[in-house]
């Protein structure tokens, strides 16, 4: 294959990903709004909110440190539950590996292409993934999940309180979406029950963000050993 037919190849895988994250990428957007306006209500300045969304990516993250600074926890318990929400990256950029070219700093660079939509879509059925194809899936949802920050926490002011608009319920109905999609099985749900059964036992007493936190690390040490049976 000539050099010009592989770059067309490439071109047209690209743009085949970017079609098929499109209807993630508009998705995104509506939560990245909320992210952003609520952000905004939790303190954090519009542009460390565009920041968190342009580093971080992550919007199970990115939710989970922002509900336990409203609910009065650390920088450093936030930060911490935030790590544990996106340590189930590690199992995927693990299998992403093997296709991607280059030394470790190369294939780690190409690795933060790797969100849950993108990775799922590019995975061929046979343990190999379609690096371009990844990358086009994720390159518009980044657009449009910056995009929608800036558009929330720009013009949170303008959208009124959070609470009267429903915004305060997006990050606990995200969650839910994403347990949904998660539980395949009854053993996942039990996993995700018993991390919810914890958080409501320690809510009464713990201080803010330790609930969430010791229910991400039941859940995180649940999860591997189901893995493994």
């Amino acid at each position: 294959m000539s050099d010009e037919s592989e770059r067309a190849g490439r071109r047209r895988r690209l743009r085949e990903g970017a079609r098929a994250g499109l209807p993630f990428a508009i998705a995104g957007s509506l939560v990245a709004v909320s992210f952003g306006v609520v952000a905004e209500s939790a303190g954090f300045s519009a542009g460390a909110a565009i920041a968190m969304s342009a580093i971080v990516f992550a919007g199970s993250a990115q939710f989970t440190a922002v509900a336990i600074l409203l609910q009065g926890g650390t920088v450093a318990a936030a930060v911490l539950a935030a790590a544990l929400v996106n340590s189930r990256f590690l199992p995927m950029g693990v299998a992403l590996g093997p296709s991607l070219p280059g030394g470790p700093v190369k294939r780690a660079v190409q690795g933060q292409a790797v969100v849950d939509a993108s990775w799922a879509m590019a995975a061929r059925g046979d343990g190999t993934f379609d690096r371009f194809f990844l990358f086009g899936a994720t390159a518009i949802q980044y657009v449009t999940w910056v995009g929608g920050t800036v558009a929330g926490a720009l013009g949170g002011g303008a959208l009124g309180d959070p609470q009267r608009l429903g915004l305060d319920a997006v990050y606990p109905a995200f969650f839910l979406a994403l347990l949904l999609s998660e539980a395949r099985d009854g053993r996942a749900v039990g996993v995700a029950a018993s991390g919810a059964a914890i958080a409501l036992v320690l809510v009464p007493f713990a201080p803010a963000g330790v609930p969430v936190l010791a229910a991400s690390l039941a859940a995180l040490i649940g999860l591997r050993r189901r893995s493994r049976t």
